[in-house]
């Protein structure tokens, strides 16, 4: 105890977290926050470096739990979820200040936001090789989990939680793949938004789910109907017949050349409507993350073409379709931003995806099926697959229909769930409780939950992390 006592101003106290990563103050504030925040660096398997941003519960650290947090892509910066989506302040359109967000996440959790994989944002690796997979992945990830709870003893007997969204959806299963099988760390639950499950549940769904949205018009569905449907199922996954193919091509132009904004279809396409690869002040733009009809001849080529620029060391940059990152490219690449968040001078400028990790990922995961049923077989984890109803990205129907597939016990019937806003109380969207997985839907909100309705957000998550009925 003298010797804890003796060691306190040199290191911050004894099993307490990294002094030298607290983030002592951040630019774009008008008022410094109450609680405590750490920025910097968890160093893996030899040479990699995962940039974190932790911010502490603004209720009750000690006893609130511990909730991870990853963005998709694959390639794609956690920061945006953290900056854009619900984390404790939001960055504003001017790229330099941070106004708090009064639905953020920390309101009742200790919010731990990855960078990850290395490549991805602030994180690196000594050997800049940026190729990797979804076993590599959910490996590091463990990895620098254990590593931040070894920085961080004081959270290490809090209740954990694994959240993401997007390809998140491979990411989180896999990883709770890993952690539930090691008894040091306290698993309690996985929640994943407009997540990857299914790469055929996706495909399938997302024809029907634009079909019923009103943007194909009877004759090309008739055309898809004739051509890559039987008499038991309609198939627009596997299917690779020339005229499904070609009425498939169409599909693809309406739903990601014509304009639309693909992560919610009900608002605009911030920037205005865009090609698929552009040019921007002598730079390649790409706007397209790869997940959807992976399988088809169009497909593959346009990866093919993409990989021979990456090989020429053409810079090529990788912009989500309709979204504006500009105002968090600003901030995060300000360098009294990145001196307070202690980043290393061997991370690249931030960039919301990485171009090079995305194009050279190797998806090894078609679906998590396997991976889900081991945690539910468990029956002691809380698991929650949400879905905004008007994203085209990962759409509520083809998660809807991955969780029936898992074909557990029904507790609740599909029933809608409600929410307070400043309206007063709202239908939220609809819910179907099973044993130990639910499978919720926020209506009107696209792929971004937390962005789109943040108040909902925040009630699911509230719900969830608290082990209340939706």
């Amino acid at each position: 105890m003298l010797w804890c006592y003796l060691l306190l101003n040199l290191l911050g106290g004894c099993d307490a977290a990294p002094a030298a990563d607290e983030v002592k103050f951040l630019p774009g504030l008008q008022k410094q926050p109450s609680f405590r925040q750490y920025s910097g660096y968890l160093n893996i398997a030899d040479d990699k470096h995962l940039h974190y941003w932790f911010v502490e519960s603004q209720n009750d650290p000690a006893a609130d739990p511990l909730v991870l947090w990853l963005n998709g892509g694959p390639g794609c910066s956690s920061l945006d979820g953290l900056l854009t989506e619900h984390g404790p302040f939001l960055v504003q359109e001017d790229g330099a200040s941070l106004e708090y967000n009064p639905y953020s996440w920390n309101k009742i959790a200790n919010m731990l936001y990855l960078e990850s994989p290395a490549g991805v944002g602030f994180s690196y690796s000594d050997s800049r090789d940026y190729a990797t997979n979804d076993t590599e992945v959910s490996m590091d990830n463990f990895l620098a989990l254990k590593e931040f709870l070894r920085l961080f003893p004081e959270f290490s007997a809090n209740q954990l939680f694994l959240t993401g969204e997007s390809y998140g959806g491979i990411y989180i299963p896999t990883l709770a793949e890993r952690v539930m099988e090691d008894p040091s760390l306290h698993l309690q639950g996985v929640a994943v938004g407009n997540g990857m499950s299914s790469y055929e549940m996706n495909d399938n769904s997302l024809v029907f789910f634009a079909y019923y949205h009103g943007l194909l018009g009877v004759q090309l569905w008739r055309q898809l109907q004739l051509h890559c449907c039987s008499a038991q199922a309609c198939d627009f996954y596997h299917n690779l017949e020339p005229a499904c193919s070609a009425a498939l091509s169409d599909v693809q132009d309406i739903i990601y050349s014509s304009g639309l904004n693909m992560y919610n279809l009900y608002a605009p396409c911030p920037g205005g409507v865009a090609p698929r690869l552009s040019v921007d002040r002598g730079q390649l733009v790409l706007r397209d993350l790869g997940n959807s009809f992976i399988h088809h001849e169009r497909s593959r080529l346009w990866k093919q073409t993409l990989r021979s620029f990456l090989s020429q060391h053409r810079p090529l940059r990788l912009d989500p379709p309709c979204t504006n990152s500009t105002p968090s490219t600003l901030y995060l690449n300000n360098p009294y931003v990145r001196k307070a968040l202690h980043i290393s001078p061997e991370a690249l400028d931030w960039l919301i995806c990485s171009s090079e990790v995305n194009l050279k990922y190797v998806r090894l995961y078609l679906d998590v099926r396997t991976q889900y049923l081991k945690l539910l077989s468990a029956l002691k984890y809380r698991v929650l697959v949400y879905n905004g109803d008007v994203d085209m990205a990962c759409n509520f129907m083809g998660d809807e229909w991955f969780v029936e597939s898992l074909q557990q016990q029904v507790e609740v019937q599909r029933r809608p769930w409600l929410y307070d806003d400043v309206d007063g109380r709202q239908v939220g969207g609809f819910v179907k409780e099973f044993d130990n997985i639910s499978f919720l839907t926020i209506k009107g909100s696209g792929h971004m939950v937390p962005s789109d309705k943040p108040a909902a957000a925040f009630t699911m998550f509230t719900r969830f992390i608290k082990r209340q009925p939706y």
